[in-house]
């Protein structure tokens, strides 16, 4: 099923040339492959995501702690990056970073253009809200609210219509097989299920980067391809950047590359 955002009217380019309006008969060998991340080609435009020498401490009881130290990177649109690490090695500070839920201490850090580290938090809060989706291992869902209040959430936050709203999160709950859960609250849907919830948040405002912490920790096998295939999809079709931090070989083996970190160090 077709998805249009709210923000359909302002359609990226790279976002609409990504889907053809007469798809060719699909090639059996392909259907039979696992989904995977496009081949980026790279060195044609600016990056998405870009950030050099990113640095992030705190102050521990009067002591101060490096968490990251010098982590560098670019993101194209419409690529899948894997971020990989020991726990402890600053994956879930660096996200925090891309996220634009926390602040650096120094680096670089260019996102869709915008300097970012100069921003005041009001234009940072949007930002981070239009321009960026997140999934989570522990889902986050409202337990009060049904499957469609919670994908509607970022849209109450962005202004869009009420009816709008709902029409929206029907069509993307529907699109990953939740239309019949459409008015189920989190305690009455399974893992999979409200991760899948999850993921429709991220997409609802058609966001150009979506980023994932362990999407696929708490989940079976089958429902951990199901929520890949997801987030590739977004690549491959929507034009989104999807960042995935994993510490699982075969999520990580999907992505288009890896970047690995240790030590507060990207390589």
């Amino acid at each position: 099923m077709a998805f249009r955002s709210p923000r359909a009217a302002r359609v990226r380019p790279h976002a609409a040339s990504a889907v053809p309006t007469e798809p060719d008969a699909p090639d059996p060998a392909e259907e039979a492959a696992p989904l995977r991340a496009p081949r980026h080609l790279g060195g044609e435009r600016e990056p998405l995501l870009r950030i050099r020498g990113l640095r992030r401490s705190f102050q521990v009881s009067g002591e101060h702690l490096p968490v990251l130290v010098d982590c560098s990177m670019d993101v194209q649109r419409g690529e899948v990056v894997a971020v990989v690490g020991a726990s402890g090695s600053g994956k879930s500070t660096l996200l925090n970073l891309l996220g634009l839920l926390d602040t650096a201490n120094g680096g670089e850090h260019i996102f869709d253009g915008v300097d970012v580290t100069r921003l005041r938090e009001g234009h940072r809060a949007r930002l981070r809200n239009n321009g960026i989706g997140f999934v989570f291992q522990q889902f986050h869902l409202l337990e009060r609210r049904t499957a469609m209040a919670n994908v509607g959430v970022p849209m109450v936050l962005g202004g869009v219509p009420l009816m709008r709203r709902r029409a929206i999160a029907r069509e993307l709950l529907t699109s990953l097989g939740l239309g019949h859960r459409l008015h189920a609250r989190p305690h009455q849907l399974s893992g999979g299920e409200q991760q899948r919830v999850a993921l429709a948040r991220a997409m609802c405002l058609d966001p150009s980067l979506i980023l994932a912490d362990e999407p696929t920790g708490a989940l079976d096998a089958a429902t951990s391809e199901l929520i890949m295939d997801q987030l590739l999809e977004q690549a491959r079709h929507r034009g989104a950047a999807v960042i995935v931090v994993t510490h699982e070989p075969n999520v990580a083996s999907r992505a288009d590359r890896t970047i690995n970190i240790a030590e507060g160090r990207t390589y």
